[in-house]
C-alpha cells in the first residue's frame, strides 16, 4: 500500500491543477474588469464602449451572478444601438464620416505638425503621444468601420422590416 504524502506525485499534480485554475480565474477576472473599465471610458472616448462592456461582463459572468444578471440587458442595448446606427442612410453616412475623421486625426496626430501660433498652452501639450496615440485612433477607426459593416450586414434588413417604431 502506498501512502500519498507531501512531495509525492499525486499531491504535486493536484497542486498544479489548483494553481492552474486560480491563475485562469485571476486572468479572466482581470481581463473582464479591464474590458468593463475600458468600455466605460470608450463611451465618451473614441472606441467601441458597449462592445467592450459586453465582452467584460461576459467574462465576469463566469464568476459572478451580478455580472450574469447585467449581461443580457447590456447586450440587448448594444444590439439595439447597432441596429439603430444603420437604420437610415444619413446615420450610416455620419458614422462613416466619423470613421474618416478618426483615420485623419490619427494620421495628423502621428505626424505631429508644428505647434500653431493660436495654441494657448505649453508646446509639449500639443498632440502628446505621437504615433502611439495616432495608431490607437486609427485602430479605433478600423474597429468602428468593422462594426458599421457588421451592423449593416446583420441588422439593416431586420430594422427595415420591423413594424415596431
Amino acid at each position: 500500500m502506498r501512502i500519498v504524502g507531501a512531495g509525492s506525485t499525486g499531491e504535486n499534480g493536484y497542486m498544479r491543477v489548483v494553481r492552474s485554475r486560480v491563475l485562469k480565474r485571476v486572468a479572466l477576472e482581470s481581463l473582464g474588469w479591464l474590458l468593463v473599465i475600458g468600455g466605460l471610458a470608450a463611451i465618451v472616448l473614441p472606441g467601441p464602449g458597449l462592445l467592450a462592456i459586453v465582452a467584460g461582463l461576459a467574462l465576469l459572468s463566469q464568476q459572478y451572478d451580478w455580472a450574469q444578471r447585467r449581461l443580457e440587458p447590456v447586450k440587448q442595448r448594444a444590439l439595439q444601438t447597432a441596429a439603430d446606427g444603420v437604420e437610415t442612410w444619413p446615420r450610416i453616412l455620419v458614422s462613416c464620416l466619423g470613421v474618416a475623421f478618426l483615420f485623419g486625426l490619427g494620421i495628423v496626430w502621428g505626424l505631429a505638425p508644428d505647434v500653431p501660433n493660436w495654441w494657448p498652452l505649453h508646446e509639449r501639450l500639443w498632440l502628446p503621444g505621437g504615433w502611439g496615440t495616432g495608431a490607437s485612433l486609427i485602430l479605433s477607426g478600423l474597429i468602428a468601420m468593422t462594426l458599421i459593416v457588421y451592423s449593416y450586414r446583420n441588422f439593416r434588413e431586420i430594422k427595415a422590416t420591423d413594424p415596431t417604431p
